[in-house]
């Protein structure tokens, strides 16, 4: 599965400016109720903090992959945000966070948003891509990234 793959060009934004983790998760599920308006914006944020509150999803090196599952969801969404400034996102290695990949998955569909997370990771691990990433300038270089390096 490519990255590419569950990524639009809508959903990349580069330079993004917010100072707390509520914040973050609130313009994700904003902009996930745009490409899914079918979901209800706060349904999505409830979905993405619930999963916080079971763990963070801060992975460390300032990467975090936020997630939830949702009833309704016909498809796997993904969107990638680097934020201008890293913030505190209570991550595994306490370190702020600036590259945010966050995912909507189907409920039920537990093989589905496994092997989306993996891909998310593994590709997360490639410390040049997550350098090229923090580098984009706009929105469409950060999609361009992405689909160049996937």
């Amino acid at each position: 599965m490519k990255l590419s793959s569950l990524i639009c060009q809508d959903c990349s934004k580069a330079a993004v400016l917010f100072n707390s983790k509520k914040r973050i998760l609130e313009f994700i599920s904003e902009l996930a109720h745009d490409k899914l308006p079918y979901l209800p914006q706060q349904d999505i944020l409830n979905a993405l903090m619930s999963r916080e509150k079971l763990g963070s999803t801060g992975i460390g090196r300032g990467i975090a992959i936020p997630h939830g599952r949702m009833s309704g969801a016909e498809e796997p969404l993904a969107l990638v945000l680097v934020s201008e400034t890293p913030i505190n996102f209570d991550a595994i290695d306490n370190r702020p966070v600036d590259i945010f990949v966050a995912l909507i998955v189907p409920d039920g569909d537990n093989q589905q948003h496994l092997k989306t997370l993996a891909t998310i990771a593994d590709k997360l691990n490639n410390k040049d891509f997550c350098k090229q990433l923090r580098s984009a300038k706009s929105d469409t270089e950060l999609y361009q990234v992405i689909v160049d390096q996937s």
